[in-house]
């Protein structure tokens, strides 16, 4: 299995502590991407050896999370990890694109999703804009199956560019989607995929407050931002 590297966080699951593992590979070309030496990246680790890491901070661990890059790319990879996880006890936490409902699906068929957080780039209408693919229904077919199962938690979360989105994308966007969580981004201009965004300033965390203020009568969940600044808002 490829994967780029790991990391333990309190911040990436919600109240627990999690071993944060990143694989590596992504179909897409989104342009703000910031995990841009992940998507060519084949640093290979055999599955004992993400075991073997996975058991050396297991006294300290809640949950494992796995990111990317994409992870459902390896599927097989991502089914062999979690059943293992879900063997030790441990909760697991899924981020994806979801432009693979179908392994969504299947993860969601054998139980081993606590909680996903599916990237919803911009309205599903507007992808390719975004990604370079035009695969917004995609997602929204992963979005709706998640939501079929009511004990899989759901977060929705945006990175906004000022200048790959208006705020108007975002209103509309909140009122597409359902989820029990969406999350504004704050987007960095530091090693992104596209360098003329390295240009664009980075939102200031009060603005997006604003913004998020601004779509929580269309969203029947709860509104968060995330900055550098402040780290995770909720939004009353």
């Amino acid at each position: 299995m490829y994967i780029g590297g790991s990391v333990i966080s309190s911040v990436e699951f919600h109240g627990n502590m999690s071993l944060v593992i990143f694989m590596s590979g992504c179909p897409l070309t989104c342009r703000y991407c910031h995990n841009v030496e992940l998507l060519d990246d084949k640093t290979e680790k055999s599955f004992e050896e993400v075991k073997h890491e996975i058991d050396s901070s297991y006294d300290f661990l809640d949950a494992v999370v796995i990111s990317g890059g994409e992870p459902l790319l390896q599927l097989d990879a991502l089914i062999e990890i979690f059943t293992y996880v879900r063997k030790i006890g441990l909760k697991t936490k899924l981020d994806t694109s979801g432009i693979y409902p179908d392994r969504i699906q299947k993860l969601l068929d054998l139980k081993l999703l606590d909680f996903v957080s599916l990237d919803v780039k911009t309205v599903f209408s507007k992808y390719r804009k975004i990604t370079g693919s035009n695969v917004g229904f995609q997602v929204k077919k992963s979005m709706e199956i998640i939501n079929e199962c009511d004990d899989v938690h759901l977060e929705v979360r945006t990175t906004y560019v000022p200048t790959l989105h208006t705020k108007k994308d975002i209103v509309n966007l909140a009122d597409e989607i359902e989820a029990d969580i969406y999350t504004i981004q704050q987007f960095r201009n530091k090693n992104v995929l596209d360098p003329a965004l390295e240009k664009v300033e980075v939102p200031n965390p009060h603005d997006l407050a604003a913004l998020a203020r601004e779509v929580k009568p269309y969203f029947s969940g709860q509104v968060k931002v995330k900055s550098g600044e402040f780290g995770e808002q909720v939004i009353e």
